[in-house]
């Protein structure tokens, strides 16, 4: 038998590959069709993967019969996977992945900015610091873009910054959810496939069948959507505690930086890998604030 600390970091290790894998494949796979096509196919996708986790787990019954909270799941659905997604992929199509990527990461930020207007939490001078080092990465990242000549449009960070605002949102959101997390998670993405549906068919209505694009869709679907975020799960489950794996998630963001060079061959400079551990201090200085 594996020791649980060990299968903590083995969960928290693959839900981190995961994840550094994904910029990469938001680039490619928006190459082959529209975002639309995009989150209508990834999202049913995830939900067969939730739903055969759910399964396995005979917890899938309970999952699609027992509705609680229809205010929250049909606000969460509508944000997550709906908006947000929408969002986050016309960023991506907008900038280069080395750029839209690290700003996703800043919605531990944003969450702690929501937190101070909704639950009305305090910051203290570790937050502001960790907020202002945040945001001053994000430049860098995008001046870094400019030097590198790198079409970077305001439009596109705008977007970028916006998806973390939804995003930040939907875990606010969360705080008050009482349903199981992939329990819930499901019922979210079910609610949000008529909403996908319903968008797909008005702003594209065209499908894009080939080979490629429906892959690529399927990767996003089931490594994005759905096996990351249950590695999560599982990590945060197997640990003594929840700070031995959290760490591990600032890996996610210079792994990705080797991924969007190596695959989509954008160039990355020294100033973008400085931009980026400015970004990642910022957001360890957060860290270090919520364990006072």
């Amino acid at each position: 038998m594996i020791p649980s600390e060990k299968k903590s970091l083995v969960y928290a290790l693959l839900a981190v590959l995961c994840w550094s894998t994904v910029a990469t494949a938001f680039k490619l796979a928006l190459d082959q069709q529209s975002r639309f096509q995009l989150l209508l196919s990834a999202n049913l996708v995830s939900v067969f993967v939730l739903a055969a986790v759910l399964a396995a787990q005979q917890k899938l019954m309970p999952a699609l019969t027992q509705w609680r909270s229809w205010r929250t799941a049909c606000a969460s659905a509508a944000i997550n996977p709906a908006i947000y997604y929408l969002i986050l992929f016309q960023a991506y199509e907008l900038l280069p992945a080395q750029v839209a990527q690290p700003i996703n990461y800043t919605w531990a930020i944003t969450l702690s900015l929501g937190a101070l207007v909704v639950l009305r939490q305090r910051l203290v001078w570790r937050d502001l610091l960790g907020i202002l080092l945040g945001y001053a990465g994000v430049v860098v990242i995008s001046v870094a873009g400019w030097q590198a000549g790198l079409d970077v449009p305001l439009f596109g960070v705008g977007l970028a910054l916006l998806s973390t605002l939804l995003w930040a949102g939907y875990w606010l959101l969360n705080a008050r959810d009482s349903r199981e997390p992939v329990q819930g998670l499901l019922q979210n993405f079910l609610l949000a496939l008529p909403l996908t549906g319903i968008a797909w068919w008005i702003f594209d209505g065209h499908w894009v069948a080939e080979r490629r694009a429906l892959l690529s869709a399927a990767y996003v679907g089931v490594f994005e959507m759905g096996i990351a975020f249950l590695f999560w799960l599982l990590a945060l489950k197997h640990a003594k505690r929840a700070s031995s794996v959290a760490g591990l998630i600032f890996i996610s963001p210079f792994l990705s930086l080797f991924f969007i060079h190596t695959v989509l061959g954008e160039p990355v400079g020294w100033l973008t890998i400085g931009g980026l551990g400015l970004l990642v201090l910022g957001l360890l200085l957060k860290q270090s604030t919520s364990k006072l």
